[in-house]
C-alpha cells in the first residue's frame, strides 16, 4: 500500500531549488554589499526597498494615520467657525497647528509626501511582478527533482501497471483537478493556485485604483449646503449656496445644471420607550427640474436616500423650525412678517437665532432705526417653574419662545459680512424694562410683545414653518473608489485563502520489473493542504494502478515431492 506523509522541508540540491523556483512574483531580496555601494547602487538598494511589499504596507498604515487628524481637527473650509473659536480660546494651539498643516490635512505637504510614496510604491511594486506572473502563466511547471523524498509530502508504491499508463492516468486525474499538468521527462510536472498571485496583483492594482478615485475626487469634488423654508427655492449657482467649497481643479462650469423648489418637510418621532425623539419620519418632498428649462418632476429626499441628478446628489442633513414673526412700528404699521428659521442646539430641537428688522422701521420720532430680537424657541416647554427652557421633545408639543429686544444700527451696512443667526450689538442699545433691565419676554403662539416706550411690536403668529437643510455634493471619483475597495478585498481574500502549490508523479521501472510510482507535493508556505490533497490524489491513483501482491518463490523440489498422505502435511 502507499505510504503517505508529511515531511520537514530540508535542504536539498539545486533540482529542490528549482522546484520550488517562482512559486511566488515577489522580488528577491539581497542584502546590500555595504562597502561595494556607489550612487547607483545606493539608489538601486533605495528603489527595491521603495518597492517593496512591506514598505507598501507601511506606507499604507501611514496614511491611515495621516488621516486622523482630519477627523479630529476642525479643517479648514468646512469649519471655520470652529477655527475660529480654538483661535481666540489656545491661539498658541492653533499656531502650532496652522504651522503643521493640521487645518488642512488633505492638502499638506506631508500628508501630499506620503500619497505620493505610496502611489510610486504601488506602482513599482506591481509593474515587475506583473510581467513575472504573465511570463509563469505561458511557462510549464519545473520537471520533478530527482529526490521525490526530500519534498514535504511524499507517497510511494509498487504496481504492476506499465509506466506510460501510470503516467497517463496521473495526467488525467491531475487535469481533472484543475491543476495544469504536463509529462516532463519519467514524470508528470502540475501546478495549481495561480489565483493566489493575481489575487494579490488585483490587491495592488485595486489600491492604485483608489488612489486615484480619491486623487480625482478631493480635485473635481465640489460640496455646499443649503438651507431653505417651505416655498423656497434653489438654483445650483456658487451664489445660491449658504456655505461652499471644491477641490483646486474645480470649476464653476463643472456645477450640474439644476433647481428645485422645497415643498413640505414631514418628521415624526418616537413618544415612548427607550428610543423616544429618535425619528421615525425625516423627509422632504421637492420638485425639481433638470437644466436650464427641463420639466418638473416631484422627488422625495429622506436620510441615506439623496436625489440624484446627473453625478451630483442632494442629501437632507438638517431641518429645524422657523416661526413666522410681525414686526409693528409705533404706528401699527407691519415692517416685517417672515418665517426666522433658527438653529438647533440639541436633539430635542432647543433653537436660537436673531431677527432683523432692516428696513422700514421709524422710532416714535420718525427717525430710521434697525431692530434686533435674540430669540431662543423650545418647541415643546416644560412648562413655567418646571426648570430651564430646555426643550423636552423634538415635536410641536408646546412651543415657546423667548425675545429680548434692540434697537439702533445692526451694521449690515459697513460691507463685513456677519452671521443671520446673530446679532452685532456694537452699535445697538438694549430696550429697559421699568427696573431698567434688558428687556425680554417669553411668548407662546399668537401672543404680542410690545416694546416699551411705545416702540412698537413683535407677534409670534401661530404659524410655525419646518425648514430643512440640503447638502448638494459631487465626487466623480466615488463609483472607481467604491469598486477599487471591493476588488481589494476580493484580491486580498485570494492572496490569503489560495495556496500555489505543486505536485509531481513519477512513474519507473523497478529492478524487479514493477513499475515504481512516486508522488510529492511542495507549497509556497506550510499547509496541511499539500499533504492531504497529495493523499487524495494517491488515493484516486491507487485505485487505478493498485499495489502488486507480494511475490513468494516456491521450494526447488515442491515438484519432485509429493505427501503421500495428505494428513501428513506439506514442507515449509
Amino acid at each position: 500500500m502507499s505510504d503517505t506523509k508529511a515531511k520537514p522541508d530540508a535542504p536539498g540540491g539545486d533540482d529542490l531549488h528549482a522546484a520550488g523556483a517562482q512559486l511566488s512574483t515577489a522580488p528577491r531580496e539581497e542584502a546590500p554589499n555595504l562597502p561595494a555601494l556607489g550612487v547607483i547602487g545606493w539608489a538601486r538598494w533605495f528603489w527595491r526597498q521603495l518597492t517593496s511589499m512591506r514598505v507598501a504596507l507601511l506606507l499604507l498604515l501611514l496614511l491611515s494615520l495621516a488621516a486622523i487628524p482630519g477627523s479630529l481637527i476642525p479643517q479648514r473650509g468646512t469649519d471655520d467657525f470652529r477655527i475660529d473659536d480654538l483661535r481666540r480660546e489656545s491661539p498658541n494651539l492653533a499656531s502650532f497647528y496652522d504651522a503643521v498643516g493640521l487645518f488642512n490635512v488633505y492638502g499638506s505637504v506631508w500628508f501630499s509626501a506620503i500619497y505620493i510614496l505610496l502611489f510610486v510604491s504601488l506602482i513599482g511594486c506591481i509593474v515587475p511582478r506583473t510581467w513575472q506572473f504573465v511570463g509563469q502563466l505561458r511557462s510549464r511547471p519545473p520537471g520533478a527533482p530527482k529526490r521525490l523524498t526530500r519534498l514535504p509530502a511524499y507517497a510511494t508504491w509498487r504496481t504492476e501497471a506499465d509506466p506510460e499508463e501510470v503516467r497517463a492516468l496521473a495526467l488525467e486525474l491531475l487535469k481533472k483537478r484543475r491543476f495544469r499538468a504536463h509529462l516532463a521527462g519519467d514524470a508528470v510536472a502540475a501546478e495549481k493556485g495561480y489565483l493566489r498571485e493575481a489575487g494579490n496583483l488585483v490587491f495592488h492594482v485595486s489600491l492604485i485604483v483608489m488612489l486615484v478615485a480619491f486623487g480625482a475626487g478631493q480635485l473635481l469634488r465640489y460640496e455646499g449646503n443649503k438651507l431653505i423654508v417651505p416655498g423656497g427655492g434653489f438654483s445650483n449657482t456658487i451664489l445660491h449656496y449658504d456655505d461652499f467649497k471644491s477641490g483646486n481643479l474645480f470649476v464653476p462650469d463643472d456645477l450640474t445644471p439644476f433647481s428645485f423648489r422645497f415643498e413640505k418637510f414631514e418628521g415624526t418621532y418616537e413618544r415612548t420607550g427607550p428610543t423616544r425623539g429618535t425619528p421615525t419620519t425625516f423627509k422632504a418632498d421637492v420638485v425639481y427640474s433638470e437644466g436650464a428649462d427641463g420639466p418638473e418632476k416631484k422627488a422625495t429626499i429622506k436620510v441615506n436616500k439623496p436625489l440624484e441628478i446627473d453625478g451630483a446628489k442632494v442629501y437632507l442633513v438638517s431641518h429645524g423650525y422657523a416661526p413666522v414673526v410681525t414686526v409693528r412700528d409705533p404706528k401699527g404699521k407691519v415692517v416685517f412678517r417672515e418665517p426666522v428659521p433658527l438653529l438647533p442646539l440639541d436633539a430635542n430641537v432647543t433653537s436660537s437665532g436673531a431677527i432683523k428688522v432692516m428696513d422700514g422701521y421709524r422710532n416714535k420720532k420718525g427717525d430710521k432705526e434697525q431692530l434686533g430680537f435674540n430669540a431662543f424657541f423650545v418647541p415643546t416647554f416644560a412648562g413655567a417653574g418646571m426648570g430651564q427652557m430646555v426643550s423636552q421633545f423634538p415635536a410641536l408639543d408646546y412651543p415657546v419662545m423667548a425675545l429680548s429686544a434692540y434697537h439702533g444700527s445692526l451694521g449690515v451696512d459697513s460691507g463685513i459680512p456677519q452671521s443671520v443667526y446673530q446679532l452685532n450689538k456694537k452699535k445697538m442699545k438694549e430696550f429697559k424694562d421699568e427696573n431698567g433691565e434688558l428687556f425680554k419676554q417669553m411668548l407662546r403662539p399668537g401672543e404680542t410683545m410690545k416694546l416699551p416706550g411705545g416702540a412698537g411690536s413683535i407677534t409670534f403668529e401661530e404659524e410655525i414653518q419646518e425648514w430643512a437643510g440640503f447638502q448638494i455634493t459631487r465626487e466623480p471619483g466615488s463609483g472607481w473608489a467604491l469598486g477599487g475597495s471591493i476588488a481589494a478585498i476580493v484580491g486580498l481574500a485570494g492572496s490569503l485563502f489560495i495556496q500555489r502549490r505543486r505536485v509531481w508523479v513519477r512513474a519507473v521501472t523497478g529492478p524487479d520489473g514493477l513499475t515504481v510510482v512516486e508522488l510529492a507535493g511542495l507549497g509556497r508556505s506550510e499547509s496541511a493542504k499539500v499533504p492531504e490533497e497529495l493523499a487524495a490524489l494517491t488515493g484516486a491513483l491507487h485505485d487505478r494502478a493498485p499495489t502488486a501482491p507480494e511475490r513468494t518463490d516456491p521450494p526447488a523440489d515442491a515438484s519432485a515431492t509429493s505427501p503421500a498422505d495428505p494428513a501428513e502435511g506439506a514442507n515449509p
